[in-house]
């Protein structure tokens, strides 16, 4: 949402562009004080300029007075002058420049609601809920959200320092990043062994047409082996609501996936969903986490509704407000929070969040070796195997003795470094590892009735292993 250096500005979910030549009807004043307090406001905009300590510019008084008026109704509103809506415009196509982090306002401080996935500030380290207090030592507290988006934005290749609260740190954490152009991939993919693997890191024009092209080169690299889909939506701070609805459509047969309300009844809208489901009711996983906000909860709402998908993870931001951008002729536009959302089941979660059927911490697991090999095959006189002889195993070496402590601090600092990635080491992502088990486990249930049979049969059973 801003030029060349811009990150992005706030979570945002809207609708498709009104047009400059459709002006919203002006509001009827319900008495002479409306006209009293416009008065008003002439009189305070007069003492600024002839009385303020330095100079001020005309534009700038307007657009300052304009902003707060759309700020202070809510944090999604806003007021774009012709820059920041080019910039803006730029940004839902896919590409930008900046940091690559999705901010709001909370408290008089600067939060965190998602780094996207490989930009300089995923890199750094920065997470969901961190709270920025300095920008380039300077405080953020007494800044509006667009000062503090200018401040940190600026040409590619300079720094920023940035200086980061975050739960259950002692200290604070200061973090030096590197500017660059945000090119967004917002659909990554691969298959991990028996299963499809889609991330969509958010939602911008051409997102839905990508992840439905994705599924399909990876359904004919696993063929007919093919046992589910996980659908990672973590992290994703939402986008275009026409892109929310096209995802979920693509696994939905029926049914409605999601509704918005308004002000007038007349401009509440229902969307539903087209008969064809891309993985044809094949087992299926949404990830979701704190990170999940706005267009990213249209679809695991969705899903899990209509009971097409397991939701796992954390509990979604709770983002359940519509913008639609209304350009101004010659004046840029504004951002205006215009309906409310609703899943299928009629769940508004407007400062709730999505609750996951399942929910899994992100967590490090560490594999322990056993402290002893000893079974069956190790019983004198044991019987043998009437399907063949049993490969004895060497005895491992004693590992655990060994002296395992590690230097935590670097160890946590690495940590930080980390977010959710696209390795194909699926291990070292816990909530991933259960959504693949959790597949697999739906997948043998979804078999017929002769299948499990056939395949837990070895063909040179005997009869009395077949009892």
């Amino acid at each position: 949402m801003r030029h060349t250096t811009r990150f992005v500005a706030a979570l945002f979910l809207t609708t498709s562009l009104a047009h400059a030549a459709t002006p919203a009807p002006a509001a009827k004043p319900s008495s002479s004080s409306t006209y009293e307090l416009l008065n008003l406001f002439g009189e305070v905009f007069d003492r600024v300029r002839s009385d303020y300590v330095e100079p001020v510019a005309d534009n700038k008084l307007i657009e300052s007075a304009l902003n707060g008026m759309l700020t202070s109704l809510d944090p999604h509103s806003s007021y774009m002058n012709e820059k920041s809506f080019g910039d803006m415009k730029i940004q839902t196509k896919g590409e930008f420049g900046g940091l690559g982090i999705e901010v709001t306002m909370e408290n008089g401080l600067v939060k965190v609601v998602s780094p996207i996935d490989d930009t300089p500030a995923a890199k750094a380290g920065v997470k969901p809920g961190d709270f920025i207090s300095e920008i380039d030592s300077g405080a953020v507290m007494g800044m509006t959200l667009q000062d503090a988006v200018d401040k940190m934005r600026g040409p590619i290749g300079t720094t920023v320092k940035l200086t980061i609260f975050r739960e259950g740190a002692k200290e604070p954490l200061p973090l030096t990043i590197k500017r660059d152009l945000i090119k967004i991939q917002s659909v990554r993919s691969r298959t991990e062994d028996d299963v499809i693997y889609l991330r969509i890191t958010s939602f911008s024009e051409a997102t839905a047409d990508t992840m439905r092209a994705a599924y399909e080169k990876e359904k004919k690299t696993i063929g007919s082996k093919l046992k589910g889909v996980v659908l990672d939506l973590r992290n994703n701070p939402g986008g275009l609501l026409d892109q929310a609805v096209d995802v979920s459509d693509a696994f939905l047969d029926h049914g409605e996936i999601v509704s918005t309300r308004s002000r007038k009844p007349e401009d509440s809208r229902r969307y539903s969903a087209k008969k064809g489901d891309i993985a044809t009711g094949l087992p299926m996983v949404v990830l979701i986490n704190e990170g999940s906000a706005s267009a990213s909860e249209i679809v695991a709402g969705a899903l899990k509704d209509h009971k097409r998908s397991v939701v796992l993870g954390m509990k979604s931001f709770g983002k359940g407000s519509v913008q639609t951008v209304i350009p101004i002729e010659d004046h840029g536009a504004i951002r205006l929070t215009t309906s409310r959302y609703y899943t299928p089941s009629g769940l508004s979660i407007q400062a709730k969040g999505i609750t996951p059927d399942i929910m899994v911490e992100q967590a490090k697991v560490e594999t322990l070796k056993p402290t002893n090999n000893f079974s069956e095959l190790n019983l004198p006189g044991h019987l043998d195997n009437d399907q063949g002889k049993v490969e004895e195993k060497p005895e491992p070496a004693n590992d655990n003795k060994k002296d395992t402590k590690k230097d935590t601090k670097k160890d946590a600092l690495k940590d930080d470094k980390k977010d959710i990635k696209n390795d194909k080491d699926s291990t070292s992502d816990y909530q991933l590892s259960r959504a693949l088990d959790l597949i697999r486990a739906l997948s043998i249930y979804q078999r017929n009735d002769d299948t499990p049979a056939a395949a837990v049969v070895p063909p040179a059973a005997t009869p009395a292993a077949k009892k």
